[in-house]
């Protein structure tokens, strides 16, 4: 016990200390956040769909018909003909030929690069990849290395001196970073140390490459990027994670995935209000288009204004700060202005690059974001 409030002690006095804040009532962008309205910038759903009526209706008709759960595991009785219809949906989207449901994306990426390791295996990561990929890595059965961000040169250099099957695992949008993973780069070197490239595809499905993801923004074949992984509770404003790949990998991660095989599968209403909400991202293109021009937008406001965005075309437009403190005190002054942004900081960032998490969302207006602009100048001047 002793350890544990020493621990909270030096979180608290490094400006670490983190605790959730509950949201009182959302409506799009719009939030009540602690008795206080505000304007949200920080949420991941993208293309505005966790509140669209249709997906809200799938869900309630598929509940009142079905239930709120699913009863069990898949591969028990808890697979419904819900969750088969949004594999088949979803492996269309990403054109694959299956795809296999999971209840997380932390969830999706541990089991799959279990699965997909045997002792003596070598797992390459990205160094700035997500907790649950690095999580992955260090929990399998393979022997886990980190190269430098986005380096392909050092990664090579490291290949050539392992030995032993390998995987390359990275994000494709990194999360606090916004920007992409070098995928044709790295295509190119797994083809030729024979090694398997596995992409985890949160925050690029349904806003990049038409709604496809990142690797269809780089014009990959399924072929040159063989396990794919997305998340369902970003752009498609639901919740759940889903991996793409052929005939043999699906049925492999049946076998293997102890992520799938041992959790409850989620509820078939959840499934339902999946496929809606891909339907309504597939039909109502606008969505990815005026949130492209937001961001463009942003990224033009910010510049002209001199404040320090790092280099993202992605929703996730970080301000980097440095300081964990002084993002704290950013966060809270744009919040009393009517404006919700997070601070992230250490250990999600490194020491020393705490920073504003912006993320832009189809739902918000131009005039919303050149409000948010004109705050954080003032914000930002007054902290100077």
């Amino acid at each position: 016990m002793q350890r544990w409030e020493q621990a909270l002690a030096e979180r608290h006095a490094r400006g670490l200390y983190r605790q959730p804040r509950a949201l009182e009532q959302r409506q799009g962008v719009n939030a009540r956040l602690e008795g206080r309205d505000c304007l949200v910038f920080c949420s991941n759903d993208y293309l505005g769909l966790a509140d669209h009526p249709e997906v809200a209706a799938a869900l309630a008709r598929a509940a009142t018909t079905q239930g709120t759960g699913s009863g069990a595991a898949h591969l028990i009785s808890g697979h419904h003909p819900e969750h088969d219809a949004l594999e088949r949906e979803l492996a269309e989207a990403v054109g694959r030929p299956r795809a296999l449901l999971f209840s997380t994306g932390y969830m999706a990426n541990m089991g799959v690069i279990n699965a997909l390791t045997e002792p003596g295996d070598v797992i390459f990561e990205d160094a700035l990849n997500h907790a649950s990929l690095l999580d992955g890595g260090w929990l399998s059965r393979g022997r886990m290395q980190r190269y430098a961000h986005g380096d392909v040169a050092a990664l090579d250099a490291a290949m050539a001196e392992a030995s032993g099957p390998a995987l390359i695992v990275t994000d494709a949008v990194f999360s606090m970073d916004g920007d992409l993973a070098p995928l044709a780069a790295l295509s190119e070197l797994s083809a030729r140390r024979q090694a398997l490239l596995v992409v985890d595809d949160a925050h690029g499905f349904g806003v990049l490459g038409d709604g496809a993801g990142t690797v269809a923004h780089f014009g990959l074949s399924a072929a040159e990027v063989p396990v794919y992984i997305g998340t369902l509770g970003k752009a498609l404003g639901t919740f759940g994670a889903f991996v793409a790949g052929s005939e043999t990998l699906i049925d492999y991660l049946v076998q293997r995935a102890r992520t799938y095989i041992y959790t409850t599968a989620p509820p078939p209403a959840l499934a339902a209000a999946t496929r809606s909400a891909l339907a309504v991202a597939r039909r109502e293109t606008w969505r990815r288009a005026h949130l492209a021009e937001l961001v463009a937008r942003f990224r033009t406001g910010a510049e002209r204004l001199g404040l320090p965005l790092m280099a993202s075309a992605t929703p996730i437009q970080p301000l980097l700060v440095g300081d964990a403190a002084r993002a704290m005190t950013l966060g809270a002054r744009l919040l009393e202005a009517g404006y919700w942004v997070t601070p992230i900081r250490p250990p999600t960032v490194p020491a020393g690059t705490a920073r504003l998490r912006i993320t832009l969302c189809a739902t918000h207006t131009p005039a919303q974001v050149d409000g948010l602009l004109e705050a954080l100048s003032r914000c930002w001047d007054e902290g100077e």
